[in-house]
């Protein structure tokens, strides 16, 4: 995965008093992620960004919450994400058994909590799972400074282990960008593309040669696609976590807006972004082939 480029200007550490605006961010890459929203059984799926659910997840581990305590202000943050390396999706079919040979129990769980036997007794189940590969995102988190600089030290020094998701789904390094004292747009606008090394090249030589070039073209800037929650938003996700304890697991939905930010590539060195005048000559008709 690739080094991050450097902290821009406005990364700082605000104390806890401060009433600026202040935007921690975090960086979710790894070979796996998995974000499920709607699995359930032997079939669990990814969505195409990480949940509010799963984020919140990962900073309460972090922070040391046991599942069974309240969310408290965590439940209050609000959350954007930024998509820098989409990913490919990728199916994983395995099956699973008991290695004692006793029955496998069901998901639902007794007036105990303990999982009921399958009836009638299965002592193999077919599961289909789906991973996210080379995906990188780039989280902002928005609430009280004090809080969200609590969770950045949180985030460096976990009390549990951290996971993109899901369990087998570890983060790599760095995972948190630092605090930023702006709003969590302007945040996720100036924050430097995270894409690995190979896919920050693989542009550059695809844009290289939809201008007509020979060489690669390192531009400066390159939209990505974001997902910012937003009461005024048009669309609804039903992701936002009420509790995670095992016996009371509940979510409700949240509005959220869809948008595309140019960010900066952060390349070492950046071109011309039309250096031969091709890409935007006034003379260019694509029809002219046609006879039109």
């Amino acid at each position: 995965m690739t080094t991050p480029a450097p902290e821009p200007a406005g990364n700082t550490h605000p104390s806890h008093g401060s009433d600026e605006p202040t935007v921690l961010l975090l960086r979710l890459a790894g070979p796996l992620q998995s974000w499920g929203v709607r699995s359930s059984f032997n079939r669990r799926d990814t969505g195409a960004e990480p949940t509010k659910s799963g984020v919140i997840g990962l900073l309460a581990a972090a922070a040391g919450h046991p599942r069974e305590q309240p969310l408290g202000e965590l439940a209050d943050l609000t959350l954007g994400i930024r998509v820098d390396q989409p990913g490919t999706l990728l199916r994983d079919y395995h099956t699973v058994s008991d290695y004692r040979g006793r029955p496998l129990p069901q998901a639902g769980v007794s007036a105990k909590g303990i999982q009921k036997p399958t009836s009638p007794a299965k002592h193999t189940h077919v599961t289909t799972r789906f991973y996210l590969q080379d995906a990188v995102f780039v989280a902002a988190l928005d609430g009280p400074p004090g809080l969200l600089t609590t969770l950045d030290r949180a985030v460096r020094n976990p009390a549990f282990p951290l996971a993109l998701g899901r369990r087998s789904c570890p983060p790599t390094q760095p995972l948190s960008l630092g605090l930023r004292t702006t709003d969590m747009e302007t945040a996720l606008r100036s924050e430097p593309w995270q894409a690995s090394a190979h896919t920050r090249e693989q542009y550059a030589r695809r844009l290289g040669r939809e201008r007509g070039l020979h060489q690669p073209l390192h531009a400066g800037t390159i939209d990505c696609a974001a997902t910012i929650e937003d009461p005024r938003g048009d669309d609804r996700l039903q992701d936002a976590p009420v509790s995670f304890d095992p016996h009371q697991r509940a979510f409700t939905s949240r509005q959220v807006r869809h948008a595309w930010l140019a960010i900066p590539t952060g390349f070492d060195h950046i071109d011309d972004d039309q250096p031969h005048g091709q890409a935007d000559d006034p003379d260019h008709d694509p029809f002219a082939l046609l006879g039109w």
